[in-house]
């Protein structure tokens, strides 16, 4: 059966629920389709000790204060499911859970939404799928024939299920090193963390109020045709969130260079030593999860789908939301993907009533 909609958002995290708080005050007609069983996104498969770097009162989506957590300055991935379920709930937006699209493809005058509970044809479409459904992994030699277990950021929970065993944990951003320093801590679990390049952490006072307000000061900077400062980047890598910041006073953080490659049962180095390993971490990031886009044939340089603002360059009706600064400064984040769904709302809105 083919249903007809102004708006469809494919992706009901937090992006697309910003997509909906929006689309609802223009008063478009619009559906959520989130291929997630239960609201929460993303923030349901985390680790079990993940905080925010930021307060609650700093990690809000539009319209309502994440409220804060009892006993916590920063929340836990738990408390953001719970709030983003309320989200949902509070502004009744019309996420169909348990839906997954397969492919969006032009269709004269509409966009046709394929998934695998109907077709929706649809004026407009936001796309909000992120990344954690993506995992990269990393053409390491020797990746093959390792025994051992290979796992990404994306199946780990806690120390527990590594205790008395031997981890080398690879990745030197904020899930490197979180994972890294969770493992370390609990003191039952050998860890070795291995980075690409010496890991930068941010000084520690920096948490994600200051990261927004850099990332968007960058966004401004770069609009207005001034030179580019790197943003976050120019800071460091790293979040010194209170794990983290324990781990490495107490000398637990020491990174590695990249060992030159996996064997059967470890990892060999460039000056040909050996460390044995029982598990190896890929805490190596992610790519967009783009690939219901694909009949589209608009991605371009790395992966990307370029853009003006949200607005894919080479369809119009399309819009891309919370994928990373290429989509809006900090849209990734829980505060910064207001205002580009804002944005969005408005720009759909605008296109639909010329």
């Amino acid at each position: 059966m083919t249903q007809h909609m102004d708006v469809v958002v494919v992706g009901g995290g937090q992006a697309g629920l910003a997509a909906g708080y929006h689309l609802r005050r223009r008063g478009l007609d619009f559906v959520v389709l989130d291929a997630e069983a239960a609201p929460g996104g993303s923030w349901q498969h985390m680790w079990d000790s993940l905080h925010l770097f930021s307060p609650a009162e700093h990690s809000s989506l539009p319209g309502r204060l994440m409220p804060a957590q009892a006993g916590e300055i920063y929340p836990g991935a738990g408390h953001v499911v719970d709030y983003l379920a309320d989200y949902e709930k509070r502004y009744d937006l019309p996420v169909q859970h348990g839906t997954r699209v397969d492919a969006v493809r032009r269709a004269a005058d509409r966009l046709l939404v394929e998934a695998d509970s109907g077709t929706w044809r649809a004026r407009a479409v936001i796309s909000a799928t992120g990344s954690w459904s993506r995992p990269f992994l990393p053409a390491v030699p020797g990746r093959s024939t390792f025994t051992g277990r290979q796992l990404h950021t994306v199946s780990y929970r806690c120390p527990a299920d590594f205790a008395g065993q031997r981890v080398i944990v690879v990745g030197g951003g904020n899930s490197g090193a979180q994972i890294a320093a969770d493992l370390a801590l609990n003191g039952h679990v050998q860890v070795t963390w291995v980075t690409q390049r010496p890991p930068r952490f941010l000084p520690d006072d920096i948490d994600g109020r200051a990261l927004f307000d850099v990332a968007t000061a960058r966004r401004r900077a770069l609009d207005a045709g001034h030179s580019d400062t790197s943003g976050v980047a120019s800071l460091g890598d790293i979040v010194a969130v209170p794990p983290v910041r324990a781990a490495r006073d107490a000398g637990l953080l020491q990174a590695k260079p990249m060992f030159a490659r996996l064997t059967a049962d470890g990892v060999q180095w460039a000056d040909g030593s050996h460390t044995g390993a029982d598990a190896v971490l890929w805490a190596t990031g992610f790519r967009p999860a783009l690939s219901h886009l694909a009949p589209l044939n608009l991605r371009g340089a790395r992966g990307h789908i370029p853009t003006d603002g949200t607005r894919a360059l080479g369809e119009p009706r399309l819009h891309l939301l919370g994928y990373g600064d290429w989509t809006g400064p900090a849209s990734a984040t829980l505060i910064g993907v207001g205002r580009p769904a804002r944005d969005a709302a408005r720009d759909i809105a605008q296109m639909l009533s010329g």
